[in-house]
């Protein structure tokens, strides 16, 4: 796997040097020039700890939770004064662990962002099924949220068991959604478990639209080496054609496809903090992605207050990019949504897309990978299934072994990927 990823990088990069993370960090961020801003918030805590889930969390305490909040609102201080103006922003998303286990503080976070940025495009908030009652959702709704998106995985009680999840009562699921109402509500199933057959995830998409959700997210299972998942991950026959099996029934139906993997019954229906072209992270292992610079946090939630209480920073690592680098970083998370338009490419970088990479163009429409419209070039299922499999191999290779090592040590010396 390894060695794929290193051969896509030099080729993408014209170069042979990896992408070089060191201990280091702009005591100020500088996001003036960055159009499209987006914001991230990392909550880490869980009542429990599902052995598939790869994400930084931790169990849940009421008193470490409260402390850890604190922090937080002072890392956004420290970004946010750095500018003497509000900030135009897209978007906010929490994630997690599970945010929604702080409901009564979310409109504290989101009040203390507002000082300093203005979000246009709405906040979205991840929840775990247990969540979804009438007086959570009242009070998200109260503190500005508007977009939700739960943490499913399977209505099928015989995954629900190899996940380790239990089951969900979907009626009181559905009570709750239809009293409150937001913009998105989105639902997250993972595909290509042991033996799930198309009939298994299409009856959960239909189960989702049928209990209030109007977008549903459909992720592939990717058997992290730090995890203790038991679960098998699918072979790569199978894995093409459930997935292809699944986009036509969508197709079919008439869902829009917003991303590789997430369909809307309603066109307007969004939930996505991947695919925008710059963002600041807040909490502990939350990015940072800018013009020059990726930088991501610490994992440890001590260690994350202990340099928050310092006045300091939380930056564990931080990548400098070379030009091609950042392209290749632009263009592969552009890509998740399954479209990249040249125009917005050139407006970001300065020069055009087919001057940078138009062979590769060439030969991914030769291989019926994209088609070309007016500029902008469309992923076919064949080109998204393997943007999919190529980013199990991206995960593996360099996020599996980033997370692994950071949740290991709360400051590494250098990473090289």
């Amino acid at each position: 796997m390894g060695f794929i990823t290193d051969l896509t990088r030099s080729w993408l990069t014209r170069s042979a040097k990896p992408f070089t993370f060191r201990s280091e960090y702009d005591s100020v961020l500088d996001y003036s020039d960055c159009e499209s801003l987006g914001l991230y918030v990392h909550i880490p805590f869980c009542k429990s700890i599902c052995s598939f889930c790869p994400y930084c969390k931790s169990i849940y305490n009421a008193q470490k939770m409260d402390s850890y909040i604190d922090a937080l609102l002072e890392e956004i201080r420290m970004v946010g004064e750095s500018r003497n103006e509000k900030t135009r922003c897209t978007s906010l998303y929490f994630g997690g662990g599970t945010p929604a286990l702080a409901a009564d503080r979310i409109g504290e976070i989101i009040t203390e962002l507002q000082k300093y940025f203005e979000i246009t495009d709405g906040i979205g908030l991840e929840l775990h099924p247990d969540n979804v009652t009438l007086p959570v959702l009242e009070k998200l709704k109260a503190a500005g949220v508007t977009r939700i998106s739960i943490g499913i995985q399977s209505f099928c009680e015989k995954y629900q068991s190899i996940l380790g999840r239990k089951s969900v009562d979907i009626a009181a699921m559905k009570q709750a959604l239809s009293q409150v109402h937001f913009d998105t509500v989105s639902m997250d199933f993972i595909f290509a478990l042991p033996e799930q057959t198309y009939d298994d995830l299409r009856s959960d998409i239909e189960q989702a639209f049928d209990a209030g959700a109007n977008h549903v997210a459909i992720y592939p299972f990717i058997d992290f080496t730090f995890t203790e998942s038991k679960v098998k991950a699918m072979s790569k026959k199978e894995k093409h054609r459930l997935l292809d099996d699944i986009t036509a029934y969508c197709d079919s139906m008439g869902y829009t496809r917003s991303s590789i993997w997430t369909f809307s019954c309603e066109p307007e229906a969004r939930y996505s903090s991947m695919t925008r072209e710059n963002f600041l992270g807040f909490g502990c292992s939350a990015t940072t992605l800018l013009r020059k610079q990726f930088k991501i946090n610490t994992f440890s939630v001590e260690e994350y207050c202990r340099r928050i209480g310092e006045k300091k920073l939380p930056t564990s690592l931080t990548l400098r990019f070379s030009q091609r680098q950042r392209m290749v970083y632009w263009l592969f998370w552009t890509a998740y949504s399954t479209r990249v338009d040249s125009a917005d490419f050139e407006r970001f970088f300065g020069v055009p897309l087919k001057r940078m990479y138009g062979m590769e163009l060439k030969l991914a429409k030769l291989l019926g990978y994209i088609t070309e419209q007016d500029g902008v070039y469309t992923m076919t299922p064949k080109g998204a299934f393997y943007y999919h499999y190529y980013e199990n191999f991206y995960t593996l290779s360099y996020i599996d072994r980033m997370w692994g090592i950071m949740r290991q040590q709360a400051f590494p010396e250098k990473l090289e990927l």
